[in-house]
């Protein structure tokens, strides 16, 4: 798959993701239920999509991506408290999808 159809596909997953953590959310009465998972899933593709292909990088992702995920630092964590519904759901974890991918740059710019 080339990358743009990749990127397509992953767009196309966060829109999809919207509405399935909307109404999974409704039907479980927890909008942002522990057991809703595609929005990890989406966001983290996301950072292997940019993540260097070794095991390493791919296991610092991971770890750096699972840590703003839980810490949620500002403004994730102003997003996650303002923002409801499939979009806010979504929403936090694009945002530490971009946390990750920043902390792997400056790591790849001082391990360089």
């Amino acid at each position: 798959m080339s990358p743009h159809v990749w990127l397509g596909v992953l767009a196309f997953a966060f829109v999809l993701g919207i509405w399935a953590c909307a109404q999974t959310g409704r039907a479980l009465g927890a909008s942002d239920h522990g057991a809703m998972v595609w929005d990890e899933i989406v966001a983290f593709a996301l950072v292997l999509f940019f993540t260097p292909p070794s095991a390493l990088w791919q296991a610092f992702a991971f770890l750096a991506f699972r840590f703003f995920d839980i810490v949620k630092p500002q403004p994730i964590r102003y997003y996650d408290r303002r923002l409801h519904g499939g979009f806010g759901v979504m929403f936090d974890d694009l945002l530490a999808a971009a946390y990750t991918l920043l902390t792997l740059a400056v790591a790849r710019r001082l391990l360089a």
